[in-house]
């Protein structure tokens, strides 16, 4: 009785506080295609500073009302459902000169339109509301489809990972085209919403394309390991990178084969999920860990740190069935969250922030839901009630939701992207709700990976495209219990809710926070390359009744893995300065830099700008060539920037914030890390600013055509030797490139 009353005074907390995120958006942004919660304003895209690829999601068709749609008939909105459907039909146009990313808009876009189609079919059909309607949506996403077809014309039939939606790709007027690369999970994230367009629309070639593409990546896997590499050359099908994880550039390509098995009912997709599946428990998966390894060598870890985005992973072992590894996973996610009020972007194995942001993310709360629907233990809910409050408290500001720039400082970020209102809501609610008290039945449908409604009887309404049953793999993992069947918690669960408490139990002060422990320090679990600090721990039942050390030498003993902070302190981030010493500065100018763990190395006194993103063909090499370039942040890895600029000639780069409003007073700095591969090849010097600090550089430029800088650790600035004095001149832009400017220097 006390969880139905939490449940409900949750739920309607919820329901206000989208209220709160909805109505904002509605009254200060639409119809553009984002909020920007604390300008209280839209954000339109060309009008705002560009942010790099994040701005690829933005396409001016109001981005969130329509990924928000379904989201009103979940909550039980369905005035506002209804009044939302006649303004898409009203206001949202498709064929906009704007080049959008093609997995973006599909998840978001057209998963939003299919989502919203089926909702008001759904209501039309119980004859309760949306009389008028005619399928208006279907007909939107079917456009919509036919304007992503183009990024699928490549020799592999990989897609593109833009497309210009009113020119397609190699229109001369579409200003893209030229990429060569897309990562997995751009690729592999097609297959739900392209094959439930064709079930509804009766137009095959959408799945046919989406099928194909899944194809590709399951023959460029690696034989040896069956993993995949984060990015593939959409044209040759050779991996451009080849760390293998679950989160990042990877994540929905398995979600998708997973939830086409269950949406199209193919077997194709699961076989090969399945597959999968036993190499990232085999290689990836160190219990509560999920470390990216190299897909030809997994059996070493490339990195030390994990990215939020795999927070997803525990809900797709839950619809898998394989639930301890679920627990243990979303467990560890729990005490980070914590820690740090939310999950990082990115977070070290020692549970430390690695990168700072987090963008309200949704993932988290999505694996929570799903553990709580498998086990019904309210522990779950209690994660949840957590979700609500830190959100409220630390992420609500007057004009809607805002992102956190840094968790360690709680700043936020002028931004609240359109899955907050797509999934963090849906997620929530559902949480809080029993079946009963939704207007429909939830288990009829498939959550898309950004949260959208899929009905799973699109299996049954049109027969697979030609092709797709595939010949059964003649070598399978071992199949268990739930290979070619969905969970029963009956059969996870058996007169036994307290199971799952037994397995998170174990990591309960996985962070040390809550509970100090003092391991000895000669305990060290060598773990994927790390060392860690253990605590050996009695083991113990519900009585308090404990083994003696003798006992459990003779049978098994608990392993319980701690994060020493005392023992293991976090890498110091020494900071470098830019500092001008030309006329009128004459040194009295110093801006804060950022070091890279990468290229040459200023603090040991080893000495060894171009187009702004610098992602793309050098073409200007020859007036870079000798000099220092000023590349800006976002759309491709720093390492792949600073080795493309090497190539070109350039001797260091400057790399600048893309991120409105950040500056070194109030963001920690952080070390900017490789691409997951070895960077012994990047030997130039590399700094970072933020954009306040870049923006004071930028200007002296524009102001006094030649700046002499230093570039140096900061406790040798002006008078001290060892630097590397950089004279600036801002050159000429070529033809068909961003902004560039040239960066001369000498040795001091």
């Amino acid at each position: 009785m006390l969880i139905l009353y939490i449940s409900f005074c949750y739920r309607d907390q919820i329901v206000e506080m989208f209220d709160h995120a909805y109505g904002s958006y509605m009254k200060y942004a639409y119809p553009a295609d984002e909020l920007m919660p604390l300008s209280c304003r839209g954000r339109v895209r060309g009008l705002e500073p560009n942010r790099g690829d994040i701005d690829d999601s933005l396409g001016k068709f109001s981005l969130t009302l329509v990924d928000t749609l379904d989201t009103l008939v979940v909550l039980n909105k369905l005035d506002e459902f209804e009044d939302a459907v006649r303004r898409t039909l009203r206001d949202v146009r498709l064929d906009n000169d704007v080049v959008v990313s093609v997995f973006e808009t599909n998840i978001r876009v057209l998963g939003g339109l299919l989502g919203a189609h089926v909702m008001a079919d759904m209501l039309r059909q119980r004859g309760e509301r949306m009389q008028w309607y005619r399928d208006e949506l279907l007909h939107m996403a079917k456009e919509l489809g036919h304007r992503l077809l183009p990024a699928f014309n490549t020799t592999s039939g990989l897609p593109y990972p833009r497309v210009n939606l009113r020119y397609g790709v190699l229109n001369p007027l579409s200003r893209t085209g030229t990429e060569s690369d897309t990562c997995t999970a751009c690729a592999g994230t097609m297959i739900l919403e392209f094959a439930a367009l064709s079930r509804l629309s009766g137009e095959a070639v959408f799945e046919v394309h989406a099928r194909k593409a899944l194809d590709v990546l399951w023959e460029k896997r690696q034989r040896g390991s069956d993993l995949v590499g984060t990015v593939i050359n959409i044209h040759n099908g050779d991996w451009v990178r080849r760390d293998s994880g679950v989160g990042a550039g990877i994540d929905s390509y398995y979600e998708y084969l997973m939830k086409a098995y269950i949406l199209l009912g193919d077997n194709v997709y699961l076989e090969r999920f399945n597959t999968h599946y036993s190499a990232i428990m085999k290689y990836i998966s160190q219990p509560p860990l999920l470390l990216n390894v190299h897909m030809h060598n997994p059996t070493v870890s490339v990195r030390s740190w994990m990215d939020s985005l795999l927070a997803f992973f525990p809900g797709l072992q839950v619809l898998r069935g394989d639930l301890k590894p679920a627990i243990e996973t979303h467990e560890m996610l729990y005490q980070v969250t914590k820690q740090h009020k939310f999950l990082p972007e990115a977070f070290t194995t020692e549970f430390r922030v690695h990168w700072g942001q987090h963008p309200l993310r949704p993932e988290f709360a999505e694996s929570t839901y799903y553990l709580y629907k498998a086990t019904g233990d309210p522990y779950y809910l209690r994660v949840g009630q957590s979700i609500v409050e830190k959100l409220n408290a630390h992420a609500r500001v007057p004009c809607g939701f805002a992102a956190v720039q840094d968790v360690r400082t709680g700043t936020h970020e002028d931004r609240m992207d359109s899955f907050f209102l797509a999934e963090m809501f849906k997620y929530l609610y559902l949480l809080f709700s029993e079946k009963n008290q939704l207007h429909f039945d939830i288990d009829e449908y498939i959550f898309t990976t950004e949260a959208h409604l899929l009905p799973v009887s699109l299996s049954t309404s049109q027969p697979p495209c030609r092709g797709n049953n595939t010949v059964r793999l003649s070598q399978l993992p071992t199949e268990d219990l739930f290979t070619y069947s969905c969970p029963s918690t009956q059969t996870l669960f058996p007169n036994n809710p307290s199971f799952a408490k037994t397995i998170r139990d174990s990591y309960k002060y996985l962070t040390g926070v809550g509970r100090a422990f003092h391991a000895s320090p000669d305990s060290i679990l060598l773990l994927a390359g790390q060392h860690y600090p253990v605590s050996l721990m009695l083991l113990c039942n519900s009585f308090h009744q404990c083994l003696s050390f003798n006992e459990a030498h003779e049978g098994v003993y608990r392993v319980k893995l701690v994060a020493e902070v005392t023992q293991t302190p976090e890498e110091e981030v020494v900071p470098l300065i830019v500092q001008l010493i030309s006329p009128p500065y004459l040194g009295r100018m110093v801006l804060t830099a950022g070091p890279a763990k990468f290229g040459m190395d200023l603090i040991k006194q080893e000495h060894g700008t171009s187009p702004y993103t610098a992602c793309g063909p050098i073409e200007n090499a020859q007036e870079l060539r000798g000099h220092i370039a000023l590349a800006l942040r976002g759309d491709c890895m720093f390492a792949a920037k600073a080795r493309r600029l090497q190539e070109a000639g350039a001797i260091g780069v400057i790399f600048i914030d893309h991120r409105e409003g950040s500056n070194s007073a109030e963001t920690p700095l952080f070390q900017m890390v490789g691409d997951g591969g070895s960077t012994a090849d990047i030997t130039i010097p590399l700094v970072f600013l933020f954009s306040q600090e870049g923006a004071l550089l930028t200007s002296a430029l524009e102001d006094h055509s030649n700046v002499d800088v230093l570039m140096l650790p900061k406790e040798r600035q002006l008078g001290k030797r060892g630097g590397l004095v950089l004279n600036l001149a801002k050159v000429k832009q070529p033809k068909n490139l961003t902004p560039c400017f040239i960066l001369n220097f000498s040795i001091v």
